[in-house]
């Protein structure tokens, strides 16, 4: 039986952890298996990261803009809902952004909101 030569391969995919791995402390940058362990965390925790990313800054945006509205007398809840009444198409992105560097802007959101949930009918 011939035997199977595998030093090129096995070479180069060590050689792409530790490449992978260039950057972090002591052995997990020098030593292939806690190299591959350390990346393969890191990959993961890079993964999960990104997703929690999205919901820390959906909080950020509501905080800044009930913080905009607390000087109004009005909640989130019923300023987004006044919002939707009005047809008013903006994104937190854009509520919490225009409450921090225009509040001019946003106090006449808040007026046209509130106009709209005290109209009869509105509920």
């Amino acid at each position: 039986m011939s035997r199977v030569k595998n030093g090129p391969y096995t070479k180069r995919r060590r050689k792409k952890w530790l490449a992978a791995g260039r950057g972090y402390w002591g052995s997990r940058s020098k030593l292939y298996k806690t190299a591959r362990l350390q990346v393969m965390h890191g990959l993961l925790s890079a993964y999960r990261e990104r997703r929690r990313k999205k919901r820390v800054y959906r909080a950020l945006m509501i905080t800044r803009i009930s913080a905009g509205l607390q000087s109004h007398n009005m909640n989130y809840n019923s300023f987004m809902h006044g919002l939707k009444l009005a047809g008013v198409a903006l994104d937190r992105s854009i509520l919490s952004e225009m409450a921090i560097h225009s509040p001019d802007d946003f106090v006449q959101l808040v007026d046209f909101a509130k106009e709209q949930l005290n109209q009869p009918g509105s509920n």
